[in-house]
């Protein structure tokens, strides 16, 4: 939810639009954010999670339900590509159409611009050390350049397993080709501190 209410007020303050964008939600569990970019006009939305337990039990009946139930003519199903993929960051690139490797080179064919997703999210993926390096992997080869943002929410620490925003941040200033911007703090003292940020290519 911290997620989805930033990427409300980025819309209101004109920094964002999901109409005519590829959208790639990471780790998507229940798909919230997917969920509100459909409703907000993107006519391209996949969502990967590792387990596709998750996504066929969860993510799928999830997503139906809240788009079946708007009545808004923007949310009409019939021009969406709305797909859903099962796999680990370290390999699911392979089965995901829009990496722009994938599309280098019909795209030279069809004069068409470098590839990848506009908008990525994520929420809750960057907990455990051992797959932060596989997940910034996975979106440098996801993330059009170079206008692709991704939003990122997360816990400033997740005590116990090491992980964080700010480790994951850590891998970016170390990497030095993208940027990073603060978008919203959380402190309602239910939990550890929570951070939305944006990612861009520099």
């Amino acid at each position: 939810m911290d997620l989805v209410k930033a990427l409300q007020s980025e819309i209101k303050a004109g920094n964002l639009s999901f109409s005519g964008k590829r959208v790639l939600e990471l780790g998507c569990g229940h798909g919230l954010p997917a969920i509100f970019a459909s409703l907000e006009g993107a006519p391209t939305v996949h969502l990967q999670d590792f387990n596709a337990e998750v996504l066929r039990c969860l993510t799928i009946p999830n997503m139906d339900v809240n788009l079946k139930k708007s009545q808004a003519p923007e949310c009409s199903l019939a021009d969406r590509d709305i797909r859903f993929f099962g796999g680990d960051w370290k390999d699911v690139h392979h089965i995901l159409p829009h990496i722009k490797d994938n599309e280098e080179d019909s795209n030279r064919d069809n004069g068409l611009a470098s590839g990848g997703y506009d908008v990525i999210l994520m929420a809750e993926t960057v907990y455990s050390i051992s797959s932060l390096q596989n997940l910034y992997e996975l979106i440098k080869k996801c993330m059009s350049h170079p206008h692709g943002v991704a939003y990122m929410a997360g816990k400033k620490h997740y005590f116990g397993v090491g992980g964080g925003t700010r480790r994951f941040l850590s891998l970016l200033e170390k990497d030095g080709i993208m940027a990073s911007s603060i978008v919203a703090e959380v402190a309602d003292g239910s939990s550890n501190l929570r951070e939305i940020w944006r990612l861009s290519f520099k």
